[in-house]
């Protein structure tokens, strides 16, 4: 898994903590990724969007994993321009991500699918609201999640503790925590 190196980047304090999730990912083989919260990247000049570091890169990442083990990612964001930035940075796996412009409540209780590993960043943290909009999103999958499956939980501590208090007390286990980000399967 050469390619996580290229986010190995010093304004990507995420990336310890994607690196260990997706190996983690590689030996459970799991293929089957959804994100609620695309990498939106930033605003340069006018028109321009460049990749921003600090906003962890997931869709990117992601995308590349799934690549690398012919997987599927499917990223849902309720605002078009962040669906548009993420399609340009994730050009070159096009054929294995489908983007959804959608609330992720809304598409997490219409996706069907059995989710291999399951990433939740869909509000910002700051938002008041944003740990209540979590747990609503955990509650929602936890049907579609399966033994193997991992739960990677964004902007731990401003919109991750009731989402893991619940997941602790429906038999989840933290596997892995860092400043930003906590990891967790059954």
């Amino acid at each position: 898994m050469n390619f996580l190196q290229y986010y190995n980047h010093p304004k990507n304090f995420r990336y310890k903590s994607f690196e260990f999730a997706l190996l983690e990912a590689k030996k459970r083989d799991l293929k089957i990724f959804v994100e609620t919260g695309v990498a939106r990247g930033k605003q340069k000049f006018l028109f321009f969007s460049k990749i921003n570091w600090k906003d962890g890169m997931s869709t990117l990442i992601f995308s590349d994993y799934v690549r690398h083990v012919n997987g599927s990612l499917t990223s849902c964001d309720i605002d078009k321009k962040n669906i548009e930035n993420a399609k340009k940075f994730t050009k070159k796996n096009s054929s294995f991500i489908k983007f959804v412009i959608e609330d992720s409540l809304k598409f997490l209780s219409d996706f069907k699918s059995k989710i291999d590993f399951l990433y939740l960043d869909s509000v910002d943290g700051q938002f008041d609201w944003a740990s209540k909009h979590q747990l609503e999103e955990i509650k929602i999958a936890k049907n579609n999640l399966h033994e193997k499956s991992l739960v990677l939980l964004d902007d731990k501590g401003s919109k991750t503790n009731l989402s893991i208090d619940f997941m602790l007390s429906n038999n989840f286990k933290i596997i892995n925590e860092t400043d930003q980000q906590v990891l967790l399967s059954y």
